[in-house]
């Protein structure tokens, strides 16, 4: 029997609920991953970066600081942790009572620091408090996984080269839309920065996880460089990626009341 108009319009209004639901329970598809260079190496592979020699400058300038006298708060990292030398007059006033060292590198990855620890950065020192961040340059063509096995090995060489020390391990920190020349912003400079926060909010939540309440304590200090519209204020970073010196401002204040703690503990003790 033909159908009347009556049930016609029912069966196309039931289409168009059917196809509202849909387009509201389907989840947006991630940002497609960078392009993977050939023959890349593992995040988790030592590597010693070839840059015209500052890489082992540094190096051998952290290996010397070792030597010259304690150490009770180390920074490691990249150049997200090398450039608290913007904030002199901060770094003193939170941390020049712990006798503290920067080692942190410009452009470094994870495997980078690998490659650091694996020759002699941690030896010969027993900082009280370690605090790591590292994995925002591996964000453009590593997966949240590979980022966060190689942070685990990270971990893992410290505490095998520093049992006594506690690990103060930051969730990356949020990054915008950035041209590294200074040019202006463009779709592809915005689409950039949307794949790599995905990356960056799936490598924190794998890192949480590493929290054991003792040894490693885990501190998610990223709200603080958010604005209400969800973006970063240029006065808190100016290039998207870098903290000015009031974003290290913010960062010292977060960070304060749980590294004050960890600073007031007695050191692991040592497994039997």
């Amino acid at each position: 029997m033909p159908s009347t108009f009556p049930q016609r319009l029912l069966l196309a209004l039931t289409l168009l609920c059917c196809q509202a639901v849909a387009q509201v329970t389907t989840p947006a598809a991630p940002p497609a991953a960078g392009p993977v260079p050939a023959n890349q190496l593992s995040a988790s592979e030592p590597f010693e970066k070839q840059d015209k020699g500052a890489f082992l400058e540094k190096h051998t300038a952290f290996l010397a600081r070792a030597k010259s006298g304690p150490i009770g708060l180390l920074f490691l990292g990249d150049s997200i942790t090398e450039r608290w030398r913007i904030a002199p007059h901060i770094w003193q006033a939170y941390y020049g009572q712990y006798q503290p060292a920067n080692f942190g590198i410009g452009g470094d990855r994870t495997q980078n620091v690998i490659w650091r620890i694996e020759h002699g950065e941690l030896d010969g020192i027993a900082p009280k408090v370690l605090v790591l961040m590292l994995g925002t340059n591996n964000s453009y063509t590593y997966t949240a996984a590979e980022i966060a096995a190689a942070d685990r090995k990270i971990v893992a060489m410290i505490r095998a080269r520093l049992p006594a020390t506690r690990i103060l391990l930051l969730a990356v920190f949020p990054r915008g839309p950035r041209d590294p020349k200074g040019g202006p912003i463009n779709a592809a400079a915005i689409d950039d920065a949307a794949r790599r926060m995905v990356t960056i909010q799936a490598l924190n939540a794998d890192l949480a996880k590493l929290d054991d309440g003792n040894s490693v304590r885990f501190l998610d200090i990223n709200a603080v460089f958010l604005g209400q519209d969800g973006h970063i204020p240029p006065t808190l970073m100016p290039d998207q990626l870098h903290p000015g010196p009031a974003g290290y401002q913010l960062w010292a204040d977060a960070m304060q009341p749980l590294l004050t703690a960890m600073m007031q503990q007695a050191p692991i003790a040592p497994a039997q």
